[in-house]
């Protein structure tokens, strides 16, 4: 008899592979937490000062911003993880660039919109955020279909924040 034995032996490989799986995920998740929460904590004073500027009348109360954006991070970081540990392919390695560039981009809208207040220029640049979301979910979708679903949310949320941001933008010209 081997030891140890073989169904013992395999029962490890699938906990340690079951194992290297919640990693991936869980450093996946926490990298667009990560960033969001820095990205809230450096804009928090924007953010208290943005209270007193007019604002489009279908703006939801600031207390849900944070709890969307939390849920949103964590869904785009198991779609990261899906596609991480997808085969490697050209179209993966792009929409893992993808995922990377409206990272950045989604980080810096915050900062010009709350703490320079600059409306006209985070405009353009929430469409670019949103173009590169767009391109994300098709790169992902060729890769791992439920990957892009779960960035549906985001690119729906998105587009509300850039009607959000166009309206501020109009209302303080």
């Amino acid at each position: 008899m081997a030891y140890p034995p073989d169904n013992l032996h395999k029962l490890f490989q699938v906990m340690r592979m079951k194992n290297q799986k919640f990693r991936v995920y869980a450093i996946a998740i926490l990298i667009p937490e990560a960033v969001g929460a820095l990205a809230g904590l450096l804009t928090r004073e924007g953010i208290l000062n943005f209270q007193n500027v007019p604002q489009s009348a279908l703006t939801p109360p600031a207390v849900l911003f944070p709890v969307v954006w939390t849920i949103l991070y964590a869904l785009m970081g198991i779609s990261l993880a899906r596609v991480w540990m997808a085969e490697e392919s050209m179209e993966r390695a792009r929409g893992l660039s993808l995922f990377l560039f409206q990272l950045i981009f989604n980080f810096f809208w915050s900062l010009f919109f709350f703490n320079m207040g600059a409306y006209g220029f985070s405009f353009l640049w929430i469409l670019g955020l949103w173009v590169l979301i767009g391109l994300m979910i098709l790169s992902f979708y060729k890769v791992d279909k439920i990957a892009a679903w779960l960035q549906v949310p985001y690119f729906l949320w998105v587009t509300f924040a850039a009607y959000l941001n166009y309206a501020v933008w109009q209302l303080n010209k």
